[in-house]
């Protein structure tokens, strides 16, 4: 086992201002290990990889690589001694080559020298089976394929330690498997691989063992095989996952009975195909179907955030018309967009700013909330929704996944919405704040909000749905509600529905 150990890192310490953030946790990687490292938003998984790759400087504790103490002060250090990371956002230059990509910056002769590196980013690729050519750009490869290629420069840079930060986020399930193929490849080689990931299921097919992390403490190390997944789950929020079975299903009759809020016919935008759409007071539904089916541009067009080109749409039986965004704010409606980097957070304002964002926008900027109303909003939704925030004056950018999510949430609750469009909420965040999110949107209808919700993950909303959308090729191709609603129903219909609006 000794001989085997690749790197550890022993009582591991960090503080931030007013925060502990790591507490004398240990970490193993063994050479040809796939180790996953797992845990919630904000339990030090990426303060912990940071003080391996040099961004942090530790407080305490002891790195040991092949069996010497490393002291790692930047991230350079960390290259040098076989350190590379892979970021869930791609950190290359997609207007450069392949070959530029992968050498640029490390041979100072590459300009002189560029066919010869050509030919080695070339042999390279060919032998990690990577679908890409060395003197094609960077930006017309697909997003598995950069990161594979950001992978090919990690290992020519002869990486001991390979750290793939949530490279799965962006890619569909066959990007996936290419990826996972080229992972197992390096595996092979001795190379020893960190994988963070919110996706349980891929940490089961392609790791060894699982490190929990939960409130910047150490829970434990496990094999994969020895750890069923609701354990796992269970030891990352710190109870048992009862309460997931608590969460339910709306019975039918609580939509049939109740007013249709909002109705659609014919919409359409300048991304969306001409569709049919209700919601009743109270439900929630969702809209689900493979990637690019059409599920994010229906909602922008129901929410008015791209161009509206035709349709009808009716609030409570009245004729509306809603052609941009604030039309559909002041008619109760709140939209969380897919994208929350680009279409939701402000990184620089503080949390308190973000919140009020979207009333203030209402109530019209010359109408200013005044400084101590937003403080007393900020502090409310901060207590309901438990964000974890050192403060309400703290910049949103700052703040994990799952607690900017939560301030987006906290935007659009402030402004006592009819109806909420929630575009992918859990994406990227971890198993106790998604339960915390599909509680609350459970509660909210309850509350007589009416909610669509859209996930990647189907299991996820068949728990919060009562009726689902299900869309391809732009088209919607089914409605499926009752018995009708579960998975393989779902990929069923995905796959063999016909065409509900061929407009």
């Amino acid at each position: 086992m000794q001989e085997n150990c690749l790197l550890k890192m022993r009582n591991i310490n960090k503080l931030f201002p007013g925060v502990k953030a790591l507490s004398n946790v240990d970490f193993t990687l063994r050479k040809g290990e796939i180790h996953a490292l797992m845990g919630e938003n904000g339990a030090g998984k990426s303060t912990l990889i940071k003080i391996l790759t040099g961004v942090y400087q530790m407080d305490d504790g002891e790195i040991i690589i092949s069996g010497n103490s490393a002291n790692i002060r930047s991230p350079q250090d960390a290259q040098n001694i076989g350190i590379s990371t892979v970021y869930q956002e791609i950190t290359l230059c997609p207007n450069l080559t392949v070959a530029e990509n992968m050498f640029i910056g490390r041979e100072e002769s590459f300009i002189v020298r560029h066919r010869y590196y050509e030919k080695r980013a070339e042999k390279i690729l060919n032998d990690l089976g990577i679908p890409a050519r060395s003197t094609q750009q960077l930006g017309s490869c697909s997003l598995a394929v950069q990161q594979m290629v950001a992978i090919a420069r990690a290992v020519d840079m002869k990486c001991k330690v390979l750290i793939l930060d949530e490279p799965t986020s962006s890619l569909d399930d066959n990007e996936v498997n290419m990826l996972f193929s080229l992972m197992r490849d390096l595996k092979s080689q001795g190379v020893g691989i960190i994988f963070v990931t919110h996706f349980l299921e891929q940490v089961y097919e392609v790791c060894d063992r699982i490190t929990v992390l939960r409130n910047g403490e150490l829970v434990g190390e496990y094999l994969t095989e020895e750890l069923p997944q609701v354990e796992l789950v269970a030891k990352m929020i710190g109870k048992e996952l009862d309460e997931l079975s608590s969460l339910g299903e709306f019975e039918e009759k609580q939509t049939a009975e109740s007013e249709v809020f909002y109705e659609a016919k014919s919409l359409s935008s300048s991304d969306a195909l001409p569709f049919d759409f209700e919601i009743h007071k109270g439900e929630v539904n969702g809209f689900t179907g493979l990637l690019g089916s059409g599920r994010s541009e229906s909602v922008r067009a129901i929410f008015g955030a791209d161009k509206v080109n035709g349709g009808t749409v009716k609030i409570k039986g009245e004729d509306v018309k809603i052609t941009k965004p604030i039309d559909a704010m002041k008619h109760g409606i709140g939209y969380l967009a897919e994208d929350r980097k680009r279409d939701g957070i402000i990184a620089d304002l503080s949390v308190r700013e973000n919140i009020i964002l979207a009333l203030q926008v209402m109530k019209g900027f010359f109408k200013p909330i005044s400084r101590s109303e937003a403080e007393a909003f900020a502090d409310e939704y901060i207590k309901v929704l438990n964000i974890k925030t050192a403060s309400r004056e703290t910049p949103i950018g700052s703040l994990s996944g799952g607690n900017q999510q939560k301030v987006i949430l906290a935007r659009w609750l402030l402004t006592h919405p009819d109806y909420l469009i929630l575009d992918e909420p859990t994406r990227g965040i971890d198993v106790g704040t998604k339960l915390e999110i599909q509680k609350l949107v459970l509660k909210l209808a309850e509350d007589g909000v009416s909610v669509t919700f859209i996930s990647s993950e189907v299991e996820e909303m068949l728990r919060t749905c009562s009726r689902l959308i299900v869309m391809r090729d732009r088209h919607i191709v089914g409605e499926l509600k009752g018995k009708d609603l579960n998975q393989a129903q779902v990929m069923k219909t995905i796959a063999g529905g016909e065409s509900k609006n061929e407009g």
